[in-house]
């Protein structure tokens, strides 16, 4: 008995590595009118090990380092836009195949690490966007196939584009960095024309629009499919976003859209590709002044080198619509996108994954992953590191005030992502810092950079027209005493006038400044 239980032990690999081999399906239902999208694994087998590939209306991949372990398998998944492998992992259980990212819960079907906020810069994936967030469910794939063959109608297919040879002018605008609201942070999936106008509005009374936030943009998820002609159709959510836009328009405020340059935005509804000049058509009419252009599922589609002109297809489209319509590309800082974002009609373009709201994504982002990139910026064309994530509960006041200092600092888009309607004085008053947004939103749109890192206690400064924006950052477990000279920020005057931006008070200091800088905090200052 004992004899045949070990032979049944040492069968068992084997038989699971026999099953495995082949083809494997899982098919999603399409969102947005777009078709069901469908997503294929091709593993060939030898012994306990295997390779193969994925390949999906959105993605594709090579699979290597593939292990058995009797009904668990183990291996490595990478795409051509992807700098390191992503770790999976998956279960076998007679017909079918359930496949995750190991310690993710991400999907195959999901965009790979270094796209839609699984990004380089953020650590750990994005909440709820479509396949591989939040409440995911792993897909389940069925075998219907021993051999290996992809269907040959399953990407979508063009002529390759050319690479880019001249830039396209700058559009004149965003000429200081994008101030506005984001509708992702709060309503993901429903968002919808009511609670936009109810922002609208809200931006308004609270006093938002004045200091500057001036854009309401709505994300993913407003997309239905093409009528007959090919032209995109909002969903029910949206009934009319013609009316949605004078609404908006008639509060002083402007309209700002999402899409793509692939087949399916980040959630699954229909983007952009092949329709780049007649949805740009369809955004002027409508009267969208801002396009959020998300990489996704583009990656099934472009190549590497196809990368930056995707995004100039767009950038051409938006020039030929006849409407000034701010360009945001949110491909989340691959291929050195700083070299190339303003050739392709950019005006902002993201520089690494989704943030999200906690002290460790935001101050890695922030501070860790945006030094080097500010000969990048400038008037017309910012570096943006994402939104605000300031109100959404999940770090402190303290923490929201760094979080304001240091995207003011470093010239970044303020786009805000929490509910305007019901925010706290606290928060109210962080947002409405106009002595913070004006550093941010100087006419000399110079980026700022870090002067001195001493452990977790860091100094950073901001040229301005009039002086510069000095930041003494905090990022301890406990309160510190920072001392700043100003000879390291550039200011040769022996007494300088010197302002505390949070504290709303003029200082008396010499040549140099000391201070109790709380944990996780900032003491931002003006010195001129």
């Amino acid at each position: 008995m004992r004899t045949l239980v070990a032979s049944m032990l040492l069968l068992a690999p084997a038989l699971i590595a026999a099953d495995l081999g082949g083809t494997w399906m899982q098919e999603m239902a399409g969102r947005g009118g777009s078709q069901p999208r469908k997503t294929y694994y091709y593993f060939k087998v030898q012994g306990n090990t295997f390779t193969g590939s994925m390949v999906s209306t959105s993605d594709r991949r090579e699979v290597t380092n593939g292990k058995i372990e009797g009904d668990t398998i183990t291996f490595e998944s990478k795409g051509p836009f992807q700098d390191a492998p992503q770790q999976m992992r998956g279960t076998l259980n007679g017909e079918e195949l359930t496949i995750m990212g190991a310690g993710r819960g991400r999907g195959p079907g999901a965009p790979p690490a270094g796209m839609a906020g699984r990004g380089p810069g953020a650590p750990g994936a994005a909440a709820g966007r479509g396949p591989g967030g939040r409440g995911f469910t792993p897909p389940v794939f069925h075998k219907i196939s021993a051999e290996n063959k992809i269907p040959a109608d399953l990407l979508p297919s063009h002529k390759p584009l050319p690479p880019i040879t001249s830039a396209l002018p700058p559009n004149g605008l965003a000429k200081t960095p994008p101030m506005g609201w984001n509708s992702w942070n709060k309503f993901r999936a429903e968002v919808s024309d009511k609670n936009v106008r109810e922002m609208a509005d809200a931006i308004v009374s609270s006093g938002m629009r004045d200091a500057g936030y001036i854009y309401v943009n709505i994300d993913d998820t407003w997309e239905a499919g093409r009528d007959a002609n090919g032209n995109i159709q909002t969903n029910e959510k949206f009934p009319d976003m013609k009316a949605l836009a004078d609404y908006v328009h008639s509060k002083g405020l402007k309209l700002g859209i999402y899409s793509g340059p692939g087949p399916l935005t980040c959630a699954g509804y229909i983007a952009s590709y092949g329709h780049e000049d007649q949805d740009a058509k369809t955004y002027a009419a409508w009267g969208i002044d801002y396009l959020k252009y998300d990489w996704c599922s583009a990656s099934g589609v472009y190549t590497r080198e196809e990368h930056a002109p995707a995004y100039m297809l767009m950038g051409k489209a938006l020039r030929a619509s006849g409407r000034p319509i701010v360009y945001s590309l949110c491909q989340y800082g691959m291929l050195d996108v700083g070299e190339w974002g303003a050739k392709v009609g950019g005006n902002l373009w993201r520089t690494t994954g989704d943030i999200r709201d906690s002290w460790d994504s935001m101050s890695h982002i922030g501070f860790d992953l945006q030094p080097g990139r500010e000969k990048f910026a400038g008037p017309g064309h910012w570096n943006d590191p994402d939104m605000l994530e300031i109100g959404n509960g999940g770090m402190t006041d303290t923490e929201y005030r760094t979080h304001m200092s240091l995207w003011s600092i470093l010239a970044a888009p303020l786009l805000a992502g929490n509910d305007i309607r019901s925010m706290s004085d606290s928060i109210k008053e962080i947002l409405l810092n106009k002595e913070v947004i004006a550093v941010d939103q100087d006419k000399k749109g110079v980026q700022g950079t870090r002067v001195r890192k001493d452990g977790d206690l860091e100094v950073w400064k901001k040229p301005l027209e009039k002086g510069v924006a000095v930041g003494l950052f905090n990022r301890g477990a406990e309160t510190a005493r920072m001392s700043v000279k100003w000879s390291e920020v550039g200011v040769t005057k022996k007494n300088p006038k010197v302002r505390d931006l949070w504290a709303h008070q003029d200082l008396k200091a010499g040549g140099e400044y000391t201070v109790e800088v709380p944990s996780h905090g900032v003491v931002m200052l003006k010195v001129e």
